[in-house]
């Protein structure tokens, strides 16, 4: 077993298990909030969850706006400053949530870390495609998921415990370890924003300016393979977020099951990535991504669909488990498939295109969700997400006959510049 952890991790150059334990550290800070967020905001101001929907749709418009930014200022500046100053602006903003007086403050403090806390996003996916070649990308998005899982397993655990004594703990806790992140990436972790290419006389072109950078954003819009690919992804977010804002709800209100309940199921959907995500991974990248996709969907619309019909508790960890393995086999897939879509110079504005993909579901999905459980048959939030995880499956079907050629992993090409001045 070690001398395979060994060569797994000679596999990779240094500075990727770097960037992966800063990763680590800050997504332990996000897992001891998030799970527990919408109980939180229900529990101290006494609202139901349309208002919890209204702060996460304030947190998406104003997350859009700050990644769409983000992404133009990652291709002109690079990807270090990027998210070094994420993390810093964060943990400065998350104290806002942490003392709102009232809930209005609350909806004020979420349009400062929405629009904040989010530009660094795309810079965080970029940096993993810098470093690593074309041909490991599906694996380095797989131990990516598995390293964020970790965080995932041990987070809601800890947040459970926190948030029992006091909520304000969860947030500073989260404070406390973005600010240490921000500190190591500061020290260890190099620039790797790819270089200008020469032409052939030797030439560099002109660096392009702030403005040309943003107006780039049409060239990703023109994309119509990729933005065909979006539509997909936004359906799947749609549904797949209900199960980190609306599923702890629903399962305290309409089941009686306690917080502890829940966050068992969340540490067994993290377990399970950290333990079988990295061989999943291994087995499915030389098949058509969009096949993977398509039948990801599939399983994903029994999971989700399972919490409308079930009631004991060992059927909604099923649901988890089943839910879980779609997720093993979209995740690092898609994100595996943006990054080869994308240009080089333009991989900061493709990876924020792609979070927009969640931006979405993040305005419009808790809110829905949340109308749905104050005034109708709750049930019918887990019948409608298996029906959008239906429409994603034939959306990328559609891609798979059309543009097969778009999506192939198997090619091989020279590293970039960025691969090979990290890695050397």
């Amino acid at each position: 077993m070690l001398k395979k952890l060994n060569s797994i991790y000679l596999e990779y150059p240094r500075v990727f298990w770097i960037i992966m334990l800063g990763m680590f550290i800050d997504n332990l800070g996000g897992a001891l909030i998030f799970p527990f967020f919408g109980l939180y905001i229900t529990s101290r101001y006494n609202v139901g969850m349309t208002e919890v929907g209204v702060l996460f749709s304030i947190l998406a418009i104003s997350s859009l706006i700050g990644s769409l930014l983000g992404g133009a200022l990652t291709d002109k500046f690079g990807r270090k400053v990027m998210i070094i100053s994420g993390l810093v602006i964060s943990a400065a903003s998350t104290l806002l949530l942490a003392f709102a007086p009232s809930l209005e403050f609350v909806y004020l403090a979420g349009l400062v870390v929405g629009l904040f806390g989010n530009m660094a996003g795309p810079a965080h996916q970029a940096i993993i495609a810098d470093v690593l070649p074309e041909e490991k990308r599906v694996d380095g998005f797989g131990v990516l998921r598995v390293i964020a899982n970790l965080a995932v397993a041990i987070g809601p655990a800890i947040g459970g415990f926190l948030a029992a004594r006091s909520y304000t703990a969860l947030f500073i806790s989260d404070v406390i370890l973005s600010s240490l992140t921000a500190v190591f990436i500061l020290i260890f972790v190099p620039e790797t924003k790819p270089q200008l290419a020469a032409d052939a006389s030797g030439h560099f072109s002109p660096e392009e300016s702030l403005g040309q950078t943003l107006v780039g954003y049409f060239k990703v819009l023109k994309d119509s393979v990729f933005m065909v690919f979006i539509l997909g992804s936004i359906f799947t977010a749609l549904a797949y977020m209900q199960m980190n804002t609306t599923l702890p709800v629903f399962l305290r209100d309409v089941h009686g099951l306690p917080e502890s309940g829940y966050g068992i199921l969340l540490s067994l959907n993290a377990s399970m990535v950290v333990v079988l995500q990295f061989a999943i991974t291994r087995r499915i990248k030389g098949y058509a991504p969009m096949k993977i996709m398509t039948w990801g969907m599939i399983i994903y619309a029994l999971g989700f669909s399972m919490y409308g019909y079930v009631s004991a508790y060992w059927l909604f960890i099923l649901a988890m488990v089943i839910i879980t393995l779609a997720e093993m086999l979209v995740s690092p897939t898609g994100q595996a498939v943006v990054a080869k879509l994308s240009p080089t110079n333009m991989r900061g504005r493709y990876m924020a295109a792609f979070g927009f993909s969640w931006t979405i579901p993040s305005a419009i999905g808790p809110l829905l969700a949340g109308v749905v459980m104050d005034n109708y048959n709750p049930n019918w939030v887990w019948y409608g997400a298996g029906i959008i995880m239906l429409i994603s499956a034939g959306i990328f079907a559609l891609l798979q006959v059309k543009a097969s050629d778009r999506f192939d992993l198997t090619h091989l090409p020279a590293a970039d510049s960025a691969v090979e001045s990290v890695t050397s």
